[in-house]
């Protein structure tokens, strides 16, 4: 099942996330999701495993499991390298051996102190505080990101974590038009504006951290999981389904994209059985009434300011 963007291209539903996979994994977990029939890769230079990533990709092209035409491969441009759009590109296309991506995101709305191409490091003052570059606009950033489109590294672009005012910016001063907004959303995070707002101006969402991070956002940032909610609990029984099935069935009928992420090969499988069954609008409705406005990625923790404040 896929979605199409607002260029023509089409992106798969449904995704695999790879941030904080373990390298040691990520050749055997990529070749069996491929065998499962994801086609929707989500990578980061950031996640520091695209030279990971892009030897399972070279491996699946080269022994005919899938061609290179049939993936939908995501990653994120970093924070330090706004100011190098062009050179941090073409570093995950080498480190991910690819000739083109399919989509090209802005990973935050931030620019920061540049730290060499592909580093992805987050600078930090002598107080401990982000350095921010106040000298490289988001406007900058994004005709930097046009000039892939047209130099054909990349097939689309797109925005992450982004909100409605900066989203609205974007759509403002764009000549290429963002095709996705990617941010954080699920069950106690429902953003219902942004996604709505971004739906009705042409933008595709995909729901990062759509199981509202379970066990790695509790031990990184203390954040509770949605995935241990009563009412969630309730439907799961009701579908006969997991609870993080019944949570990503609700994301994509919200028609925003899922990329879960997961280093375990059954939860592998269980994520993408997702296309048998739906939701009641009730149902719906019960899950949109748990809502606590509750984000769980908090990068403040590593870069000791609150840039969602």
């Amino acid at each position: 099942m896929a979605i199409t963007l607002n260029n023509g291209f089409k992106m798969p539903i449904i995704g695999l996330g790879v941030w904080r996979m373990d390298e040691s994994n990520i050749r055997d977990l990529i070749i069996n999701a491929i065998k499962i029939g994801y086609r929707h890769i989500d990578c980061a230079a950031d996640y520091r495993n695209e030279a990971e990533v892009g030897e399972a990709l070279a491996e699946a092209f080269s022994t005919g499991l899938v061609k290179r035409e049939d993936l939908f491969i995501t990653t994120k441009l970093w924070n330090s390298d706004h100011g190098h759009v062009l050179e941090a590109c073409k570093d995950s296309l080498k480190k991910l051996q690819l000739d083109y991506l399919d989509l090209y995101l802005v990973h935050f709305p931030v620019a920061t102190k540049h730290t060499g191409v592909g580093t992805t490091d987050s600078a930090l003052d002598a107080d401990g505080v982000l350095e921010i570059d106040t000298t490289i606009s988001l406007e900058t950033t994004w005709h930097a990101m046009e000039d892939l489109v047209s130099m054909g590294l990349v097939r689309s672009i797109g925005i992450s974590n982004y909100d409605i005012f900066l989203t609205r910016d974007c759509l403002a001063y764009s000549k290429v038009k963002p095709v996705v907004n990617q941010f954080e959303t699920h069950p106690y995070f429902q953003r219902d504006s942004l996604v709505k707002f971004c739906q009705k101006h042409g933008i595709r969402v995909t729901a990062h951290t759509p199981l509202g991070g379970a066990v790695a956002n509790t031990e990184w940032f203390g954040t509770v999981s949605c995935l241990d909610d009563p009412v969630l609990k309730g439907l799961a029984e009701k579908y006969k389904k997991t609870v993080a099935q019944t949570v990503l069935r609700w994301g994509i009928q919200r028609n925003t994209a899922v990329i879960p992420k997961t280093s375990k090969l059954e939860r592998l499988e269980e994520n993408f059985k997702v296309f048998d069954f739906e939701l009641s609008k009730e149902d719906m409705d019960v899950i949109k009434s748990i809502d606590r406005k509750y984000r769980t990625n908090q990068p403040a923790r590593f870069w000791g300011v609150d840039l969602f404040a």
